[in-house]
């Protein structure tokens, strides 16, 4: 089966944590029913973007697997038929806490967890005080309807981890996240540059992307959603703006043979001359 359909949820989050989710299953399940396969929710899904300020009660945020934040989404992997992409601040023990996207398989199975591997910190992005570099490395999924991959919000950033991704086996690089408005440079908008970043991996490794952020303005920042999905050759095949929505795609997996076999990336690589990129301290080389 070649063709898979895509889904992605975009919505404002609030303080109200029962609130957030109750909204995201009812567009997981409008999601379903417009026929996507493959639905993916936003970074950090069940709650504010809370790393804008530093605060030790926002610990109190992070959920062990078996809250309802998950349990909800296995229920209605199980139930739907659909794989789903849970993104969670994740309790894993007393100070340690990660930034993780759980898998869920079209017929409820626990796949595992990506937990998110680069850490920014700057203005309103404080992520160093709240999460633990990940530790899980870049796992594919061999989920019903196809071989995926994530990267969650800084990750997607990275063109190693697009690469890495490819090179597994994935087919679909999945980029839960949760960017907005910069406060100290209000003149600044990065969704632009953001756009053209993330959906470049798709021409580099010949795989589609799908993009998902959330919406609304949480204090200081406006997160400016445009989520979207761009094919093997880096075309944006659809997008959404800056409101709540879903946005479902069918795409078609022969599309990755076809751009790699115009565009010979992964053939032409010369890994014996990239033993630079291992290395920390080179911008003065």
């Amino acid at each position: 089966m070649s063709e898979v359909t895509i889904g992605l949820v975009q919505l404002a989050c609030n303080e109200n944590i029962k609130g957030n989710i109750e909204r995201t299953i009812a567009k997981v399940k409008e999601s379903a029913e417009k026929g996507a396969q493959i639905i993916c929710l936003q970074e950090l899904y069940h709650a504010e973007y809370f790393a804008q300020n530093v605060s030790v009660r926002n610990y109190e945020l992070a959920i062990p697997f078996e809250h309802e934040a998950l349990q909800a989404m296995k229920r209605l992997a199980e139930e739907l038929h659909v794989v789903i992409i849970v993104p969670f601040y994740e309790w894993v023990a007393q100070g340690i806490y990660f930034n993780s996207a759980a898998v869920f398989d079209a017929d409820g199975k626990y796949l595992g967890t990506t937990r998110k591997n680069h850490i920014p910190d700057g203005p309103s992005y404080h992520e160093k005080y709240y999460f633990t570099p990940g530790n899980t490395g870049y796992p594919v999924y061999s989920t019903k309807y196809g071989k995926i991959g994530i990267g969650i919000c800084w990750d997607e950033w990275f063109p190693e981890v697009a690469r890495i991704l490819t090179l597994k086996g994935a087919e679909i690089l999945f980029y839960p996240s949760a960017i907005g408005s910069e406060p100290d440079y209000p003149e600044l908008s990065t969704k632009p540059v953001w756009t053209k970043a993330i959906s470049a991996h798709s021409i580099h490794n010949g795989v589609f992307v799908a993009a998902v952020n959330r919406v609304g303005k949480e204090k200081d920042m406006c997160f400016y959603g445009g989520s979207f999905i761009s094919n093997p050759m880096g075309d944006i095949v659809c997008s959404l703006g800056e409101e709540e929505g879903i946005l479902i795609r069918k795409i078609d997996t022969k599309e990755i043979n076809e751009a790699r076999n115009l565009l010979q990336f992964l053939r032409d690589r010369r890994t014996d001359t990239y033993s630079l990129i291992l290395e920390k301290e080179v911008l003065n080389r």
